[in-house]
């Protein structure tokens, strides 16, 4: 592997985690110092997560990890929660044997880290069964646009999840997902990850006092 592509992963893996948080500055010498490298790969590296969308540069001041506005957010997620209900609705018809049981492994692995009260692990999990779901809609454009936006929305899926009660929440609309995905119930199957993805009313709050608290 490149080093310009090994430093790209490693710093898009630390975006997604929450290790670098939205805001958080990048310094091109210090990246180069951490790699043992020129800042050639480094630039390369940020230059590509720019192009993911996941940082941003402003001029004279600087790369930084994305943060979004409120509306940008909303935006953001109004159109994740069409993709990923697309997602859904199409692995009614297309999703083979071997795609279920994937998608059943992970919310299965949701409700471990669920009944642990483990919430690192939980996401893990979330993330997995997002991932299945695409995956079992036969269709890799549309697979791989969900993965890029699901990666700039991650850090604050993440954080949503620290809401109180949001983690049991999020486990049951796995289970009614899941269940529609599996019995072919199409139209229950994309208005459930709908209405599972999309942030509205009372949760948009939260996600945004949570966002709030971590800047204070």
């Amino acid at each position: 592997m490149q080093t310009a592509q090994r430093i790209r992963l490693e710093l898009e893996n630390e975006i997604v985690d929450g290790r670098l948080l939205p805001g958080a500055k990048l310094d091109p010498e210090e990246l180069a110092s951490r790699y043992g490298c020129s800042r050639t790969p480094v630039r390369e590296a940020l230059q590509a997560l720019e192009a993911s969308g996941l940082l941003r540069v402003q001029s004279k001041r600087g790369t930084f990890v994305t943060e979004l506005s409120a509306e940008e957010l909303m935006e953001r997620f109004e159109v994740m929660a069409e993709i990923e209900a697309l997602c859904a609705s199409l692995a009614c018809r297309r999703a083979l044997p071997e795609s279920i049981d994937r998608i059943e492994r992970a919310m299965q692995g949701c409700e471990a880290a669920a009944a642990r009260g483990d919430l690192d692990a939980y996401y893990g999990e979330n993330t997995e069964f997002h991932r299945a779901i695409y995956a079992a809609s036969g269709n890799h454009f549309l697979a791989a646009e969900a993965g890029r936006l699901q990666a700039i929305l991650q850090p604050y899926r993440r954080r949503q999840l620290g809401a109180p009660g949001r983690m049991l929440r999020s486990l049951d609309e796995h289970r009614r997902i899941f269940d529609a995905i599996r019995s072919g119930q199409e139209v229950s199957a994309r208005q459930r990850m709908h209405d599972h993805v999309l942030v509205q009313g009372e949760r948009f709050r939260d996600l945004l006092a949570i966002l709030g608290n971590l800047k204070a």
